[in-house]
């Protein structure tokens, strides 16, 4: 049954080939031999199987997990330097069709807040988010073919493109709604947005219909082929996601990554990011329901062999973790990651009344954006509010061939230091600006090529004058 190539859902995301992972892992878990060649393989930096990844996640020798969290931190370092990417997401819409039983949204709970953002209320958000800073956006919405048609989610990304404030722009949209046609992902493309976001949930069939029993969700491989349709409709940017605590965690570790060698396979390029979320308490979900939720220390392990695993790809942790596990994971691989956050429909132009409350789930890093900048720089990463690539064509395969071929500090590097520059003049705190100075000044020593240097120094004169956007 188990295909990699194939287009089927059951056969690229093969229940027995899960099964005979997990038994093959089990079965291995102290063979040091075999474990040490698969660690030799992945210092290569080419990435491992499914299988060999399952089997390093059921080592648990200490200094062999040691080894793991260590080069899952120099990958991260070879292949997206030390730059942390910035993000918000934006709900537009809670209405939604489904009856999934773990998100607040579904379509039985009659006692949550249904909204909807009109296109003047989308403004208002939108420029909240520009005057914190932000240049990039997840939209989410649920599925809803009335509330929330295609030609809605459209006119949103339209409208958030078009509102300039200050010195703020939104310059790329990515985008999280339910799986749908080949049409509307070319719609969504000719749109101009970045990456096409779905998560899976669950990769385990069984486990995936009953924990959404009605709707149009309710079709596994509908939801799970979804970004073939999304690669064949032009998007060539898509991410990756299962949600920790519905399903045994060493099932989705190894669906996850048999679904990025499918898109390897099939479409030349793998998944342009890999999201961590764990479920979490919400409106009346409460997540101690599932029986499969995960420790800190195992979700540390999963994100580090993640990153060994598909070294390439980006990794996004949002704001559902709280400051400290989201410190511990940044430096175990993840690249991208969300500021200020509001899980709600509205409220970043203002507090959302908590009689009407709309968040999909709690906040647990619930700092300003001007304080997870700071604290990002004072651990020395560089926050990054860079789009250059999406605007330069360089997706898919092209960025992979950036990013593999560690051109990446000769691009990306100078584009974080420039997009942080902005931030630092337009929005930034004091105290945040003056630890931003020293930062940028120590990392132009960084980028290796010297021509780029000194034409990052340049812009970077320019920006302090007041002219924007610069990239290479």
């Amino acid at each position: 049954m188990y295909n990699k190539a194939s287009l089927k859902a059951e056969e690229f995301i093969s229940h027995e080939e899960i099964t005979a992972t997990l038994a093959y892992a089990e079965e291995n878990k102290e063979n040091f031999a075999l474990i040490d060649e698969i660690l030799a393989k992945a210092e290569l930096c080419k990435g491992l199987s499914h299988r060999e990844a399952s089997v390093l996640l059921a080592c648990e020798e200490p200094t062999r997990v040691a080894r793991m969290y260590t080069m899952a931190e120099e990958l991260k370092k070879k292949f997206y330097g030390n730059r942390i990417v910035m993000f918000a997401p934006l709900y537009l819409s809670n209405y939604c069709i489904n009856g999934c039983v773990y998100c607040p949204y579904h379509m039985k709970n009659k006692h949550i807040a249904r909204k909807k953002l009109t296109q003047e209320e989308i403004v208002r958000e939108v420029t909240a988010l520009q005057d914190m800073g932000h240049k990039r956006l997840a939209l989410e919405a649920g599925e809803d073919p009335v509330n929330n048609p295609i030609e809605y989610i459209l006119e949103c990304i339209d409208t958030i493109y078009s509102i300039k404030h200050k010195n703020g722009a939104i310059r790329r949209v990515n985008v999280n709604i339910a799986a749908t046609t080949v049409e509307n992902y070319r719609k969504l493309k000719d749109a101009g947005i970045g990456t096409y976001i779905l998560f899976q949930e669950t990769y385990h069939k069984e486990s995936y219909e009953k924990l959404h029993p009605t709707g149009p969700k309710h079709d596994y491989a509908y939801h799970t082929e979804a970004m073939d349709r999304a690669m064949e409709g032009g998007i060539d940017d898509v991410g990756l996601g299962v949600l920790f605590g519905l399903e045994l965690y060493k099932y989705e570790f190894a669906g996850l990554l048999m679904h990025a060698e499918h898109l390897e396979a099939v479409h030349g390029v793998g998944p342009h990011t890999i999201s961590v979320p764990r479920i979490k308490r919400a409106d009346d979900i409460d997540p101690t329901v599932f029986d499969n939720g995960i420790s800190d220390d195992i979700f540390a392990k999963l994100c580090a062999l993640i990153r060994i695993s598909v070294p390439y790809t980006g990794m996004i942790i949002s704001t559902r973790e709280s400051k400290e596990v989201r410190e511990k994971v940044i430096r175990l691989g993840v690249s991208q990651i969300s500021g200020a956050s509001r899980t709600s429909v509205g409220g970043y132009c203002e507090p959302e009344p908590e009689e009407e409350n709309s968040e999909q789930f709690d906040v647990s890093d619930k700092r300003t954006l001007d304080e997870v900048v700071r604290w990002l720089m004072e651990f020395g990463y560089i926050p990054s509010f860079c789009t250059a690539c999406y605007r330069e064509g360089r997706t898919g395969d092209r960025f992979m061939s950036l990013c593999k071929s560690g051109q990446i500090q000769n691009c990306c590097h100078p584009n974080a230091l420039m997009t942080l520059k902005e931030y630092l003049m337009d929005y930034a705190s004091e105290e945040t600006k003056r630890i931003g100075e020293a930062l940028i000044q120590a990392e132009l020593n960084n980028i290796p090529k010297e021509k780029v240097r000194e034409v990052c120094e340049d812009h970077l004169k320019k920006i302090e004058e007041g002219i924007r956007d610069f990239r290479f």
